[in-house]
């Protein structure tokens, strides 16, 4: 008898019904509330519209289950990716793309760094000013809690879907950290690095402050005029590494830590002459500021996973942050079938392992045959039945004949046979 494995209904997933007591209306309700709020919240929240009480655990288990299963489904498309390495999408006439870290509290007291890449759009209009500016535009995310290494090779997911390899232009906005160039090596290694103009101005701020003091007048009419000089002028950068030469270190408080910090500014801004061509980006009408990945940072992860009193078990981070980069960017009606078919397909699995687990046929070793020395000859019994008399044939030129069993046997009404005699 051939063994009969669990079956699935194929209306399952035409209506799209979800493993749980949920229905699946309901569990994307309580996974997209879950991911914008505090479950506590989300429970109340289901109990206001839908009239239905659940507790934050339950809240807190369907939630993180979508997470997860999106993690799986963006890591088989990582590799499929790889493997098959299709034409990348149509991408736009210039793309930004940067990336940044943010802290995230754990359970234990431990902190951890969830990287986040944004992807937007480039397109130039008139500030309040007048004056035409890069904005950015269409933005959409990738975070996970992962080193420099992993992340990078996860983000391919993203920058894929976003054309990052068929973009005629692609302005890296980021700080001086090295990862991050290592990350733009890989995704794409024309880009445009352009260093954040705001951390550029972080690093003359720290010099001017040790040689001209904190909050002085002087150190903020220096810092003024550099700005402005390092963001306008062609040869900006130039002109700010002679302003730093020229800062007077000998007469501030601390005479070596000025010198010092004006050396680690001259060189910051020496390795990256071709990241701080301000000037030059701007005429472009390439963006100059990380804001929008600043911002991400804050959106994706902060705003969701640092609220008072939070602490995250650490296999419980990626699938708040997938969540997240999915609401944030108002992706989540593309992305939720994509997370059902997950859930689904995982509960089958599941299913179809327990059951295999649970029905083992237990092989049995074949029985060793008795020794030669105990072998008795015995005459087997005759048992054979005599062969069967040879009969006419049951039908002759389409007619029954008395062999025929319509002729032998009770087929008649009454009790009678065939030939008429008495039973």
């Amino acid at each position: 008898m051939p063994s009969v494995e669990p079956v699935f209904f194929p209306l399952d997933e035409e209506l799209e019904l979800l493993p749980g007591e949920l229905s699946a209306t309901l569990a994307q309700g309580v996974a997209r509330l879950g991911t914008k709020m505090p479950f506590e919240q989300a429970a109340a929240d289901v109990a206001f519209f839908w009239r239905v009480e659940l507790d934050e655990t339950t809240v807190r288990r369907y939630t993180q289950a979508a997470g997860a299963a999106y993690v799986a489904e963006q890591a088989d498309e990582v590799e499929r990716l790889e493997r098959e390495r299709p034409a990348a999408p149509f991408g736009p006439t210039v793309q930004y793309l940067s990336a940044d870290g943010a802290m995230v509290p754990l359970v234990g007291g431990e902190w951890a760094e969830v990287k986040t890449l944004a992807i937007g759009e480039v397109e130039v209009r008139p500030a309040e000013d007048g004056v035409p500016e890069a904005h950015t535009t269409n933005l959409s995310y990738f975070s996970r809690l992962a080193d420099a290494e992993t992340f990078t090779r996860l983000a391919y997911v993203e920058t894929y879907r976003r054309g990052t390899e068929s973009a005629s232009v692609v302005c890296a906005v980021q700080d001086g950290a090295e990862w991050l160039q290592g990350l733009v090596d890989v995704l794409r290694p024309d880009a445009v690095r352009i260093l954040d103009f705001p951390h550029a101005v972080e690093h003359l701020t720290a010099a001017a402050q040790a040689s001209l003091g904190i909050g002085t007048s002087v150190r903020t009419a220096w810092l003024d005029q550099q700005a402005h000089t390092l963001k306008h002028a062609a040869d900006g950068v130039r002109q700010v590494l002679a302003a730093l030469a020229r800062l007077p270190v000998h007469t501030a408080a601390d005479p070596s830590l000025a010198a010092a910090a004006r050396d680690g500014a001259m060189a910051y801004f020496t390795k990256r002459l071709g990241q701080v061509q301000y000037a030059a980006f701007q005429a472009a009408g390439y963006p100059i500021g990380s804001g929008s990945t600043e911002s991400a940072n804050k959106v994706v992860v902060e705003v969701r996973l640092k609220g008072s009193g939070m602490h995250w078990a650490r296999a419980n981070v990626n699938p708040m942050v997938a969540l997240r980069t999915v609401a944030c960017a108002n992706r989540w009606t593309e992305v939720w079938p994509r997370i059902t078919a997950r859930l689904r397909a995982d509960a089958e699995q599941r299913c179809r392992l327990r059951w295999r687990s649970r029905h083992t046929i237990p092989t049995t070793p074949p029985a060793e045959p008795p020794p030669k020395s105990a072998t008795v000859a015995v005459m087997p019994a005759n048992n054979t039945k005599p062969a069967p008399a040879p009969r006419g044939k049951s039908v002759v030129n389409g007619h029954p004949t008395a062999f025929h069993p319509w002729k032998r046997y009770d087929c008649l009404p009454g009790g009678r046979r065939a030939h008429g005699k008495p039973r």
